[in-house]
């Protein structure tokens, strides 16, 4: 009755966006699969809506225990906005506030509530103070990444502000930044920017839409934030897969890892999208990174395990030793500095 994740047909490659530099000299291009639309490079599926109604009407078997889990993620409200160090501050669910070689930058910046799920925590600073910000981020077209409350709010207080995305994405931007820069990279492309950083667009193993229509129209993927001493690997949304070996062989001194690690029951749908905390950290070792932060769960409710469970699944995986680096829980709204 209900389809898994159909396999699909590589017929060619997007040769990304020409203004742009590609940092992989092997590299083809973005797969395309026999629709014209965007596909993961290791993994060829379709997401079916029917295996999506299957969990919509299934009984969770966590049901319970999410109803008994009463624990929210710990939000403190620190003047992050005006370091001048380099710093890591996670603002809420996949959203993050960063601070590098002089720059001020947004990831996937969600202020609020999204369609259909409200927030379990606070956003850890007001909104009106969101200025002078120089890079705006966003890693897919999904709601809970890609909000266009937030990014109007965000462009009418950065009027100078450059958003930096997948390719097709500035049709999803559209008029809510209009006037602010926009540049739509391919996989393993490196943004045109000034000499103090570069910021690359590489793979992730998930998917996209804004609508019923519109299945991997705007590519998804993840980002490196590179200066002179530093580099910080955000890798939004994704499933456990190659990728993050690569990105480890590719940039070897990563300082610190963003992965994600919730949103992951029922396993056998979550998984081509969304990393267990098991998976987070066979990434994180996977980078050879020297810190992992842990994202994506504790905002916003997606998915069957209960919120608290993330967190205690990782602090087990430190204490049988599972973890070659640190892993650092951060509370919402604490700045780490990048060292």
């Amino acid at each position: 009755m209900f389809k898994a994740m159909e396999e699909i047909k590589q017929i060619g490659y997007h040769g990304g966006n020409p203004n742009l530099k590609t940092i992989l000299p092997s590299w083809k291009g973005t797969p395309l699969d026999n629709n014209g639309r965007f596909m993961n490079h290791e993994f060829p599926l379709r997401n079916e809506f029917g295996k999506a109604l299957k969990w919509m009407v299934q009984k969770n078997p966590k049901g319970k225990l999410k109803k008994q889990d009463k624990w929210r993620m710990e939000v403190v409200y620190d003047d992050f906005l005006n370091t001048k160090d380099d710093v890591v501050v996670l603002l809420g669910h996949s959203s993050f506030f960063v601070y590098m070689a002089g720059k001020r930058i947004l990831i996937d910046p969600i202020l609020d509530d999204i369609p259909f799920n409200k927030r379990h925590t606070k956003f850890p600073v007001g909104t009106d103070k969101l200025i002078d910000i120089d890079y705006v981020l966003v890693s897919h077209a999904h709601y809970d990444h890609c909000d266009k409350d937030s990014i109007k709010l965000i462009q009418k207080q950065n009027p100078n502000a450059k958003f930096l995305t997948g390719l097709n994405m500035g049709e999803v931007l559209g008029d809510w930044v209009k006037g602010n820069e926009v540049q739509e990279a391919g996989w393993y492309q490196q943004y045109n920017l000034d000499a103090t950083l570069e910021i690359s667009f590489l793979p992730s193993r998930h998917w996209s839409n804004r609508g019923l229509r519109d299945q991997n129209k705007y590519l998804w993927g993840s980002f490196v934030l590179k200066s002179r001493e530093k580099t910080i690997y955000y890798g939004g949304d994704s499933g456990y897969g190659g990728h993050f070996n690569e990105v480890g062989k590719l940039f070897p001194n990563i300082d610190v890892a963003l992965i994600g690690a919730g949103a992951y029951e029922p396993r056998w749908f979550m998984a081509p999208n969304h990393q267990d905390p098991e998976h987070a950290v066979q990434a994180f070792n996977d980078t050879k990174a020297k810190m992992m932060i842990p994202f994506h769960y504790g905002t916003f409710d997606l998915s069957d395990e209960p919120l608290s469970e993330p967190e205690t699944i990782l602090n087990k995986l430190v204490e049988e030793n599972k973890v070659e680096q640190q892993l650092r829980i951060v509370k919402i709204g604490e700045a780490v500095s990048v060292t």
